[in-house]
Formats: structure tokens, C-alpha cells, sequence
């Protein structure tokens, strides 16, 4: 595809205006990939800095003293683990208490290389469900590249096998779950008639071993323009019960919860904008995100499950976060409740506890200065494993006893790159309606305010996704240890505190997180930190439009950008893929109301020949099947019909990751970071 046959750049006014851009939505568009990314990568390639960062990137990814994060059932601990010698990984197990102590005796249960090689396909492993019981019956699910459309098969972990008449479902986005040995929820999306308008299972099947999947008795249906219909089967382990339980995802923060009762479908009497949490000593757990009566949104609340299968809400607080904080997680052991709190962007856990009434609560003994991950919980004990980290300081993982509060180290992640002369800070901008954006900087302690540091400032803003500190093992060995500065922005639409956080930037107010980023950047100029010749941004999927965003609507701000697997053509996302789902966090195009204000942020609608632009890098993957990749390559092409320079990478496998094993996430990173330094470092404007 030429330039020539692109059109003649006029603003798009109809349909008939896309016309020259639905190439762009099929195969025949691939001649236009190879071309870009061949002009592309030959350009990053050969830059002094890409060869070293690709074998530092490599080198963190496949070492082989990393924590091997695991999950607790009974008496083992199941990991799944990549290295060099296993670069699409191996899913192994060892004892509990070997792994406790710290010297786990690992036994392979399954070989995805080996799997990917006997059957020629490019399997990516996408996780396992066990029996509860019979531990060795398991559902492993598998896609071909990255893609979220999955493979699901049942495997004998005895015999190390997949079991031949077993359950088995060609690739889609359906999904299935355990009831017991010979029967398994089945949520139905393998052909167009049983998926919604998303792309997602309409309906529910009890789907009986030795059954075809199409003779499964139909158990639930949810309607064509729900986000999805779902079922699984909860248990609380302290009652010693468990129940099945259907929701309709009526948007993407929507939806009526259902549980079986005498063999027929009960609607729960709860708001339809609640998150169920667990079960947990006969109580239903759940968060709101809108006030409930007195009960503030995003708050932790009970109520007692045999009360709500009755029709009644006696509801209970157990928790209500302040406004700088926001619930991040929560998780049930046997005896006690988890809730993993961020306190001004940073973790706190705190371990709840009732006793007939009443709920009492105790901190955990664990750092609170950066990120807690509870790894696993198990549900049938006490143990768990939980690990902490922050922006310099490597993961360090633990066992830990819920009831004695006692925690054991197993392992801490050696340091990946120099840290010494780093230093984090928290600094906060104000927004254009006068809101404090937080924002962590970490930066050299001898850093000069001069203006002349090269910047990453790294954002995302929507979905209640919360931006918390995380070790920067392969940034921090390609950009801070080379004299970068690194900057995170938890900006509005995320989750950082909570709801009212999220919803401050939703639909109409979206501009908000696109003027809360910009604040940030020019925080970052005013303090004299960076400038907009040294001042890079990056982001993906929704922080991909967060880029398109801001690269258009402030372009005379940064001199570097890269836009990951974005969404760019806002007047469209809802016609593609799973864009339908997200309609409840953007608003549909096709209402004319929320046209309006969609077309005056969308950045493919608003690139402007007349504008000079940074010479943005587009990243995305063939075998996206979440955010279609003709976001980016329109939005590239109107760029080259603009003569607008541009650096474009589509890799073809890796779905929404764009990678789909550890040497294409290390070629990604070091054409990604190649970049940043080749347009961050060697310019000097004020």
C-alpha cells in the first residue's frame, strides 16, 4: 500500500471518509505493516544503544534467580516459570513446605515449550483450574500467539496428560469452571450466536462429562447487548458450602449477581453497581461503587448471604476507606478477611476478623512505603504468601501465618540495576479544575533542576486501574541506570482512590485524566526537572489513547511518545472487538451527546496537518484481539499522508501484550527504550 491510495487528507465527515482506511482492517494491510516496520526497526536497530539494551532486557528476563511467585493448594505450591531454557515456560509444582523454606523441589507437570514444538502451534499458557478435590483433574487454558480467544483442555496431572475424551474447546473467549469430577460451567461464546455485542459469552452451560459441548443443558442467558454472562461456583470454607452464581454484566461496572437455588436462577436483591468480594462465615462480601444509604462508595460491606437468599439486606460496614485511600484487593483464608488498602498510593493490609457480630481488625506487620501483593491465599488455612516491593527496592516474597501474624522470607529478588544514587519522591500537580494529582519521581538525589533531564513520564487514567509502585527491573537497567528520570502519574479514571477517583473522568468528564496528565508534564517543566525537548510519555490500551490524547492536544509538550496497543479512532472503538464493553467508560459514539464530546478529544479525528507532532512510536500486534491494532495503523497512515513523521512496530503475535514470550517483550523493550534515548537524551532547547 502506497501513500498514493491513502486519499487526499480531507477531515473525515461520513462513513464513506473511511473508506480509504478499511484496508487497514484486514490481511490485505499487511503489506503496509511490513513496510512500516521494516523502515522502522531498521532505523531503531541500528541505533548505538539497542544491541545492549536488548541483551540487558533479555538478561532480566529469562535470569533464573527470579522469585518463582506461586499459588498454595493443599500441600504444594504451583508455579508457572520462564527462562532462557524455557522461554514460553513450564508449569510446575513443589511441596509446601519446601518452598517455604525456601528450597523448593520442583517437579514439571507441564512443558509448553515442548508442547508448542510437538504441535506446531505458539502456545501461550493463560492459566490452570484444578478440582478441589481430586487435584490431579485439571483446565488448562492455552491461546495461539497471545490472543485472548483460548484453547481449553483437561489434563491428568498424574499421568501428565491431557485427558483423551476429556474437556476440550477450540480457541474463543468462552471459559469454564468446576462444579465437580464429571460436571463444568461452561460460558458459552464459540460461535457469533452465543456471544453478546462484546464478543463475550451470552450464556451458561452445565456441560456433563461425555456430553457434547453443544448438547449442554443451557443453565443461564444473559441478553445480546450485555458486556458478558458469566458463572462460577464460590465456596466458603468455613460453613463448608458452596453455591453457583450467575451475573449479567450489564456494562463494564454493571451487573445483576444470581445464584442457584433449588435448580433455578435467584436475582440477589443487591445494587447492580456492586463487586461481589467472597464468601466468608455465611457472609456475602461485596464493595459499592455508589453510596449504599449511609454506607459510602467503595467501602467493604457484609450481609449475611442466608438473609440475602431470602430476599433481605441487613447490610453491615465492615470498612470505609478515607478519601486518600482506596480498597486495592481483598482476600479470605479459613478464619480471617484480607483487605489490601492504598493509603496515598501506598499498601497497607489489614487482617479482619469476626467474631458472631462483630468485626475487630489488626494490621500486618508488613512495609507500607510501597506495593503488598497477596500472592496466595489459602482458603482452607491460614498460610499465605504475600511479597513487597517498591520502585527501587526488588520483590521479597513471604510466607506468612494469618492467624500468628508470623512471616518467614523465602526469597528476595536480587537487584536488577544500580540504585544507590536513586530517589523516590511524591510530588502533586494541579489539574485545570484545581484537583492535587499525585505523582511519584524517581530521579538521581544529585539530579539538577536545570531543565535538561531526559523524562519518562509513564501514565494510564481509566477502568478503576490503580498505578502503584513496582520495582523498575528492566526501566531501571535501560533508563534510570543510564541517567533517566522515571515519573508515574495517578491521574483521575483510575483507581487510585477509589471511585470517586475513577468516576471523576468518566464519559463526558474524560477530558479531565488528559488535562490531569498534562499537569503533570508541565509540574515536571515548572520545577525544572525536564523540558519538552528532553520529556518522553508512554502508555498502552487505554493509556495508548491517553497518548494519542496528549500527543494531539499538546504537542508543543513532549518530544517523545509511545503509544501502545492504543485506542485512537474513538468514533469507532465500539464497532471493533471487545470495544462494546467499554461503552460504560467512553460513552457510545453513536449517541449524539456523547459524539460531541468524544470527537473533540479522539486523536484520530483531530490530527491536524497544519500541526507540527513528535515523531510518535506506535507499538501493537497482529493477534490483538482486544484492541484491534487498525487504531494504530490508521492512525499512523493519516500521519504518513500528513507527512507527519512516525515510528511504527506491529509484532505479530503477542496479542494485547504485543509479546508472546520473553525474547520479543526483550526486543519490545529495547526498541521502546532505543527510542526514548536516541529523542530524550541528545537535545538541549529550553
Amino acid at each position: 500500500m502506497s501513500t498514493s491510495t491513502l486519499g487526499h487528507g480531507a477531515p473525515l465527515k461520513s462513513d464513506k471518509d473511511y473508506q480509504w482506511l478499511e484496508e487497514l482492517r484486514t490481511d490485505k494491510s499487511l503489506s503496509w505493516v511490513k513496510k512500516q516496520n521494516e523502515r522502522s526497526l531498521k532505523r531503531l536497530e541500528e541505533t548505538p544503544t539497542f544491541e545492549g539494551m536488548k541483551k540487558d532486557a533479555l538478561a532480566i528476563l529469562e535470569a533464573k534467580d527470579k522469585i518463582p511467585f506461586g499459588s498454595i493448594r493443599k500441600d504444594f505450591v504451583y508455579n508457572f516459570w520462564q527462562d532462557a531454557d524455557h522461554v514460553k515456560g513450564i508449569w510446575r509444582r513443589s511441596p509446601y513446605t519446601a518452598y517455604r523454606d525456601g528450597k523448593p523441589q520442583w517437579d514439571t507437570l507441564l512443558d509448553i515449550d515442548a508442547l508448542a514444538k510437538s504441535s506446531g502451534k505458539n502456545y501461550v499458557f493463560g492459566g490452570v483450574e484444578c478440582l478441589r478435590v481430586d487435584q490431579n483433574r485439571c483446565l488448562v487454558t492455552l491461546s495461539e500467539g497471545g490472543s485472548d480467544a483460548s484453547f481449553v483442555r483437561e489434563y491428568n496431572i498424574e499421568k501428565r496428560a491431557f485427558v483423551e475424551g476429556g474437556y476440550e474447546l477450540p480457541a474463543s473467549k468462552s471459559s469454564t469452571g468446576w462444579v465437580n469430577k464429571d460436571e463444568v460451567l461452561f460460558n458459552n461464546a464459540l460461535t457469533p450466536a452465543t456471544q453478546t455485542d462484546s464478543g463475550y459469552p451470552i450464556e451458561v452451560r452445565l456441560w456433563k462429562r461425555g456430553q457434547k459441548v453443544e448438547e449442554s443443558q443451557v443453565v443461564f442467558k444473559g441478553e445480546k447487548s450485555d458486556v458478558s454472562v458469566s458463572g462460577w461456583v464460590s465456596r466458603d470454607e468455613n460453613e463448608d458450602k458452596e453455591y453457583i452464581f450467575y451475573s449479567r454484566s450489564l456494562s463494564f461496572y454493571t451487573s445483576e449477581l444470581y445464584v442457584s437455588k433449588d435448580n433455578k436462577a435467584f436475582k440477589l436483591p443487591l445494587p447492580i453497581d456492586v463487586e461481589m468480594k467472597g464468601l466468608h462465615k455465611g457472609q456475602f462480601l461485596f464493595s459499592n461503587r455508589k453510596a449504599l444509604g449511609k454506607i459510602p462508595a467503595g467501602s467493604l460491606v457484609a450481609v449475611e448471604f442466608a438473609e440475602l437468599l431470602k430476599g433481605n439486606t441487613p447490610y453491615q460496614l465492615v470498612f470505609t476507606p478515607n478519601e486518600r485511600q482506596a480498597l486495592d484487593g481483598v482476600g479470605i483464608s479459613k478464619d480471617y478477611l484480607y483487605v489490601n488498602l492504598l493509603d496515598n498510593v501506598r499498601s497497607r493490609v489489614v487482617r479482619w476478623e469476626l467474631k458472631g457480630k462483630t468485626w475487630s481488625e489488626k494490621d500486618l506487620p508488613l512495609e507500607t512505603t510501597g506495593s503488598v501483593s497477596l500472592n496466595s491465599i489459602d482458603d482452607e488455612s491460614n498460610r499465605m504468601l504475600v511479597s513487597y516491593e517498591d520502585f527501587l527496592t526488588p520483590s521479597s516474597l513471604f510466607a506468612f501465618d494469618g492467624g500468628t501474624l508470623e512471616k518467614k522470607l523465602i526469597m528476595a529478588l536480587p537487584a536488577r540495576f544500580k540504585s544507590d544514587g536513586l530517589t523516590i519522591a511524591q510530588e502533586f500537580a494541579t489539574s485545570s479544575d484545581g484537583e492535587k494529582i499525585p505523582y511519584f519521581i524517581i530521579s538521581p538525589k544529585t539530579m539538577k533542576k536545570d531543565h535538561s533531564n531526559p523524562t519518562l513520564l509513564y501514565g494510564y487514567g481509566g477502568f478503576e486501574v490503580a498505578l502503584n509502585p513496582s520495582y523498575l527491573a528492566v526501566a531501571g537497567k535501560l533508563w534510570l541506570e543510564k541517567g533517566g528520570v522515571y515519573v508515574l502519574a495517578n491521574i483521575r479514571g483510575g483507581g487510585e482512590f477509589g471511585p470517586r477517583w475513577h468516576q471523576a473522568a468518566l464519559l463526558e468528564n474524560r477530558q479531565k485524566a488528559f488535562d490531569d496528565f498534562a499537569a503533570v508534564a508541565k509540574d515536571l517543566i515548572a520545577k525544572g526537572i525536564t523540558n519538552p525537548a528532553h520529556l518522553g510519555i508512554q502508555g498502552g490500551s487505554n493509556g495508548g489513547l491517553l497518548m494519542g490524547a496528549s500527543f494531539t492536544q499538546h504537542p508543543e509538550l513532549y518530544n517523545a511518545v509511545v503509544c501502545q496497543v492504543p485506542l485512537l479512532d474513538m468514533l469507532r472503538y465500539h464497532k471493533l472487538l471487545a470495544g462494546a464493553s467499554w461503552m460504560a467508560e467512553y460513552g457510545n459514539p453513536d449517541d449524539p451527546k456523547m459524539k460531541k464530546v468524544i470527537e473533540k478529544y479522539s486523536p484520530f479525528q483531530n490530527l491536524d496537518p497544519k500541526k507540527t507532532y513528535p515523531e510518535v512510536f506506535f507499538v501493537t500486534s497482529t493477534a490483538d484481539d482486544r484492541v484491534h491494532p487498525s487504531h494504530a495503523r490508521k492512525m499512523a497512515a493519516r500521519m504518513e499522508e500528513y507527512k507527519k513523521p512516525f515510528f511504527y512496530y506491529e509484532n505479530i503475535e503477542g496479542g494485547h501484550s504485543a509479546s508472546a514470550d520473553l525474547q520479543q517483550r526483550a526486543k519490545r523493550s529495547a526498541l521502546e527504550f532505543s527510542y526514548l534515548w536516541m529523542k530524550l537524551n541528545g537535545a538541549n532547547k529550553s
